[in-house]
């Protein structure tokens, strides 16, 4: 038996579980990234494990149920279980629920991480066989990528507690950023999304500190980056963007193709009252105007927002200015939510909190209103020529993205029929039907 099949027989294997939002996936990438410099494996289920990494999150109660569930499952399916993320900062609650967990640690702790897999698991490193890519392991598909710019956040908005999980807002170097971004594309991705708790504030931590990437400087910031991005000839997708005036720089970037127009910004209201009890940096009359000025200089740019209901304080008024607010603006890609308390955000102590009844109505229209807005958009779009980058291939077809549609969270483009493409690839195609989400389109040329 050669020394390479050994090696692998012997090697130590962690499992892992990976809930939350993408910031917490790429939290994953990078402690898997971490297990395979040491010579971990990873094991495909909990039975193949020697120990199981439990990546929770903690923002939202249902978030904690669903975490606390998941550390369950580990421990029974497994029984050593190393527990990290955002519910990993209520260690005492963790233990408590679940007693038998070998080590608990919070949000990006990385080395704390790994110090507990390996008093876990020693590992069994030998570097003439551990071999890890230069893009390090990730957890998504090939063609595309999260790019996390930061941690934390400098926001204090009622219903979050982000910052007392991930504290204060800490960017990364962007010739760090740049580079990680090149070894991505060579590696095959087609697609940068870049992610990050207040994407627009990039920099502001470390002054717009300056640096060079391929023999030009560029400072630590939101329109330097998406310059820099915009060079290496992929698509790149910015999300968590907060209307600030310099947002307005990255639009001619837009325009000329340089990245996607489209961005992901979650204006969670537009009641001046609950924009104010929210404690969120916006104003909705600029931001409409905001809007209107973006759109004239890139007419093809799409806004994909989220959307609080039900919020302590929101009368009906309230609410039905936010669905004026929303037919003025006319977004293609809206989510919404119902309120739901988080431990320990100022929002849950507000009078006047909303019965839940109401909060299921207010959802249920402002999600008709919603749907008809971004149908008519669509069935605008019935003729039109565009790129669709391709996520699946079966016997039916294939089921691809354009650009205004971010992966998991937007719509698809269908392409019936398409069964020689391959995932990855980037197509011409023309729309042929619409409905509120998704486009039917067929190759053009």
């Amino acid at each position: 038996m050669s020394s390479a099949v050994l090696k692998a027989l012997k090697a130590p294997k962690i499992g892992i579980v990976s809930l939350g939002c993408p910031k917490a996936l790429v939290d994953s990438e990078r402690i898997l990234t971490r297990l395979r410099a040491e010579g971990y494996e990873i094991a495909p289920d909990y039975q193949g494990a020697d120990a199981v990494l439990v990546n929770t999150c903690g923002f939202l109660d249902t978030a904690r149920a669903e975490s606390l569930e998941a550390i369950g499952e580990a421990i029974a399916e497994n029984g050593r279980v190393i527990v990290t993320g955002c519910l990993g900062a209520e260690a005492d609650l963790i233990r408590a629920t679940h007693p038998k967990v070998l080590s608990v640690t919070g949000p990006h702790q990385y080395e704390a991480v790994m110090e507990a897999v390996r008093a876990a698991v020693p590992p069994a490193h030998d570097p003439l066989f551990d071999l890890v890519p230069p893009q390090g392991i990730r957890l998504t598909p090939r063609h595309y990528a999260y790019l996390k710019i930061s941690e934390g956040c400098n926001n204090t908005c009622s219903f979050c507690i982000i910052p007392s999980m991930r504290g204060k807002l800490q960017s990364r170097r962007v010739d760090a950023v740049l580079k990680e971004a090149e070894r991505l594309v060579a590696a095959g991705v087609k697609e940068l999304l870049v992610i990050s708790q207040d994407t627009s504030a990039y920099g502001v931590d470390v002054k717009y500190a300056p640096y060079e990437w391929r023999g030009a400087r560029y400072e630590t910031r939101f329109v330097d980056l998406a310059r820099g991005l915009g060079e290496l000839g992929v698509w790149t997708r910015l999300h968590y963007v907060y209307p600030y005036p310099h947002v307005d720089a990255a639009i001619p970037l837009m325009a000329e193709g340089k990245i996607l127009p489209y961005l992901d910004i979650p204006f969670q209201h537009a009641s001046p009252k609950i924009l104010k009890a929210m404690r969120r940096p916006a104003s909705q009359e600029k931001t409409l105007e905001q809007i209107e000025r973006w759109r004239s200089i890139c007419p093809d740019l799409v806004i994909r927002s989220s959307f609080i209901v039900g919020f302590p304080g929101e009368t009906e008024e309230d609410f039905a200015f936010l669905l004026e607010w929303l037919k003025a603006a006319r977004l293609l890609r809206v989510g919404c939510f119902r309120f739901e308390p988080v431990k320990g955000a100022s929002a849950n102590a507000l009078p006047d909190q909303v019965p839940e009844e109401v909060k299921e109505e207010r959802y249920a229209r402002f999600m008709e209103t919603q749907q008809a807005i971004s149908a008519e958009i669509l069935a605008g779009w019935v003729g039109r020529a565009l790129d669709v980058l391709i996520d699946a291939v079966d016997e039916d077809g294939a089921v691809g993205r354009s650009y205004a549609d971010a992966p998991e969270i937007d719509g698809a483009v269908i392409l019936e029929g398409e069964t020689g493409l391959r995932p990855g690839d980037v197509v011409r195609a023309r729309v042929v039907a619409a409905d509120a989400y998704d486009l039917w389109a067929e190759r053009a040329g």
